[in-house]
């Protein structure tokens, strides 16, 4: 497994990460066997939020004895110091941990979100208190808006952006880009969510996952060369789908990584045809 450094922090994470939704909905032995595998493969970069069913739950008890193996990260949803300090210390006892190697604002959509992030009793202020006590070490933020995540780069030297990097909005060239440019700009580490996504689940269509809100790409090679192009995009490490078939493959894939040639780009621009990008611009 490829280590690489996140932006100024100098910690080093394997590319491939193990989101924590992997381990919600399943029994405690399962998520046990879920965390091990992870770790036996390399993985060492996990990442899970209160909003991931009972993934919290199941992942404390999972990390025991081996909490000192793995960089974790944590996210809170809360745009108000109040209610952030109250999930922080929620997740903390949950996590079974004393501290957050990472900890991010989560899915930071809209400029009130920003706003309010960075306002009087916003949650900027729990951030700040809890790096200068220990609870956490490194400050970053998840987004699905380019607006949004430009603002929250723009107003604080975060250590790290959690963001979509994925293959159609990459090649289309509208979405990912001015946000990886900027991030870049700034010596930020850039993690990335949605590599294996194909496309969103169609109006009227019920959701066969419960723990994906998109369609992930079905076919073994596609996802694995769709996952090998974000790792190309010079980010730190990707989080797949929060299902095992598509984190195994993304180990192997992270395991044989290698950039994209010319000609695996000209094959995927060839799958993205008449297929809607999941973040139309």
């Amino acid at each position: 497994m490829e280590y690489r450094t996140l932006g100024k922090t100098g910690m080093q994470l394997s590319i491939v990460g193990f989101g924590g939704i992997l381990a919600a909905r399943e029994d405690q032995q399962t998520a046990n066997r879920y965390v091990d595998e992870a770790i036996d493969a390399g993985v060492n970069y996990f990442d899970v939020a209160p909003t991931y069913f009972d993934a919290e739950d199941r992942l404390g008890p999972a990390l025991s004895g081996k909490r000192s193996k793995v960089i974790l990260a944590c996210k809170t949803e809360s745009r108000t110091k109040e209610g952030s300090l109250d999930l922080l210390r929620s997740s903390l006892k949950k996590l079974e941990t004393d501290h957050f190697d990472l900890y991010q604002f989560h899915a930071v959509t809209t400029m009130k979100d920003v706003d309010t992030i960075f306002g009087p009793g916003g949650a900027m202020e729990t951030f700040q208190w809890a790096k200068k006590t220990g609870l956490v070490r490194h400050l970053g933020f998840s987004a699905h808006s380019e607006e949004a995540a430009l603002a929250m780069i723009e107003r604080y030297d975060f250590d790290s952006v959690l963001y979509p990097i994925n293959w159609i909005n990459l090649l289309d060239g509208k979405f990912s880009p001015p946000v990886l440019h900027a991030a870049k700009a700034k010596g930020m580490g850039i993690l990335a969510l949605k590599g294996m996504a194909r496309t969103s689940i169609p109006k009227g269509l019920e959701n066969p996952r419960e723990k994906t809100w998109y369609e992930p790409i079905d076919e073994e090679l596609h996802a694995k060369l769709a996952y090998r192009y974000t790792l190309s995009q010079g980010i730190t490490a990707a989080l797949p789908p929060g299902y095992m078939k598509w984190f195994r493959w993304a180990v192997e894939a992270g395991n044989d990584w290698k950039p994209v040639t010319p000609e695996e780009i000209a094959l995927l621009q060839q799958y993205a045809e008449g297929v809607p990008a999941l973040f139309p611009q």
